[in-house]
């Protein structure tokens, strides 16, 4: 009788923690809406939902702060552009202009002269104009885009119910885990309380 008592006890207080680590879990992000309860005054919200806009902030302010800034993002975009395929696109846009604006009264091989001598000042001048060109943008780029506020913006427009179906779809086994430690913990503590509770 004295065992079924103790054994008792530690269902109950495994129940009890199974029970609070469900509703702790649950709690991170619902009630979404604040829900007032009248007679006590109490506001009652989600944790994720009430700092959503904190979340979303400090997420943006990391992202670009210490992981990924803008200026990364330009330079890896100039660093995979190939110089020497800009050259010669300018090239061959500058060449049918020439050969088609040029009057046809001028002889073929002064034209072909012409087209050469632009050719080489492009050759010779292009590539210094495409990197100050890039040089520009970086600089332009990183004082005109804010990436925190756009990584910021895009959370907070997310759906409260997506953020939660994703979060908990990518940690659903650490939640269940969470939720086995309740019960576990909840059993000893009622083992023990119904040993000190017998034995007193």
């Amino acid at each position: 009788m004295i065992y079924f008592r103790i054994l008792f006890l530690a269902c109950i207080g495994a129940l009890i923690g199974w029970i609070t680590n469900l509703l702790a879990i649950k709690l991170l992000f619902k009630p979404y809406n604040i829900i007032e309860i009248p007679i006590i005054k109490l506001k009652i919200q989600g944790l994720i939902p009430k700092r959503k806009a904190e979340i979303a902030r400090s997420i943006g302010q990391t992202i670009q702060e210490e992981l990924l800034s803008i200026e990364e993002i330009v330079e890896q975009f100039v660093s995979h552009q190939n110089n020497q395929e800009i050259v010669d696109l300018i090239k061959l846009k500058i060449n049918d202009i020439v050969s088609s604006r040029l009057p046809a009264i001028i002889p073929s091989a002064f034209k072909e002269k012409i087209v050469s001598y632009i050719n080489d000042v492009i050759d010779d001048e292009a590539g210094v104009l495409i990197n100050n060109t890039m040089e520009s943008m970086i600089h332009k780029a990183t004082n005109s885009i804010d990436l925190a506020a756009m990584i910021e913006t895009r959370i907070l427009d997310f759906p409260m119910e997506k953020l939660e179906e994703v979060v908990f779809k990518i940690a659903k086994e650490e939640l269940k885990h969470i939720e086995i430690l309740g019960a576990v913990l909840g059993f000893a503590i009622g083992l023990l309380q119904g040993i000190i509770f017998i034995f007193q």
